[in-house]
């Protein structure tokens, strides 16, 4: 459930990276205005960093 679980996130994160690529090739983002891709790029650090604890809760302990 675990794994499966992350594995949901991830597929939700790449389908956020493929609307931030559309939104790029639209022009939407600025210099000033990208709070969008930012927030793309929090999200997959908080999937990055619930990996690592998974990773170490199931593998290692």
């Amino acid at each position: 459930m675990l794994t499966g679980f992350h594995g949901f996130h991830v597929t939700l994160g790449t389908i956020i990276l493929f609307v931030m690529l559309l939104r790029i090739f639209d022009g939407d983002f600025t210099p000033k205005q990208h709070f969008a891709f930012e927030a793309a790029a929090w999200y997959w650090h908080f999937v990055d960093v619930v990996w690592v604890g998974l990773f170490i809760f199931v593998y290692i302990l």
